[in-house]
């Protein structure tokens, strides 16, 4: 058993997942115990998450990264007849103890995932996921995103970030040319997309809706893209 909790079961989080239209494996629910399982265990030292009790951290921190799965999956499909060498890459910018990229590590296992944050001991914590939940492609990197070189990802994505301005300043050079910025919100940052399109080179290109299982709270995801014109 993954977890202690009677209530974390393969059998909640595959239910969780379908009312998302979310493909998930009994191996992979199984992964996503572990990871609760193991937050929990370290967060008693690292302090990786004011939440400590397991039924929370499986909404609002799992339920919630896995709703941006199915919206993510079809930009990090490999293209027909690539290989291994040539997967997609996703880079998670402030990711902490892992959210969202742990998640998506273990539902795309076919893509790189980075988790990127400047607190050492989060990221010592990512490191050890890849061991204990089983997840060869995920790394982690303990810098500060401004002085990252830069990742050439495919999508860099955010669930941390205070405003999509400093988002898209920050993060902008590890997107490469054909790249997303994806921001995770809560209610609609109409605010944030003026400043975004007032001061950065970057615009919202569209905006999904999502519904998290088992929380009534507003969140959204927000697809933003470089300005025509600029490289």
């Amino acid at each position: 058993m993954a977890s202690t909790s009677p209530m974390l079961t393969i059998e909640r989080v595959q239910h969780a997942c379908r009312a998302m239209a979310l493909d998930c494996t009994s191996d992979q629910a199984t992964q996503l115990l572990r990871y609760i399982s193991e937050m929990q265990k370290w967060n008693k030292t690292y302090n990786l998450t004011a939440l400590r009790e397991p039924e929370k951290m499986l909404v609002q921190h799992i339920f919630d990264s896995l709703s941006v799965v199915p919206y993510l999956s079809p930009w990090l499909a490999n293209a027909p007849g690539s290989d291994q060498s040539t997967s997609r890459k996703l880079c998670d910018i402030g990711s902490g103890g892992g959210l969202p990229g742990v998640v998506i590590a273990v539902m795309t296992p076919h893509c790189a995932v980075q988790c990127i944050d400047a607190v050492e001991k989060k990221t010592a914590f990512v490191r050890q996921m890849v061991g204990a939940v089983g997840l060869p492609n995920l790394t982690a990197t303990h810098s500060r995103v401004e002085q990252l070189p830069e990742q050439n990802a495919d999508i860099v994505i955010s669930r941390a970030f205070a405003s999509l301005v400093d988002f898209a300043t920050l993060s902008s050079k590890h997107v490469n040319s054909t790249g997303w910025l994806v921001g995770m919100k809560g209610k609609m940052p109409d605010d944030e997309i003026d400043a975004l399109h007032a001061q950065t080179d970057w615009q919202v290109d569209h905006i999904d809706s999502l519904v998290v299982p088992e929380l009534n709270a507003q969140r959204c995801l927000v697809w933003m893209r470089r300005k025509k014109g600029n490289p």
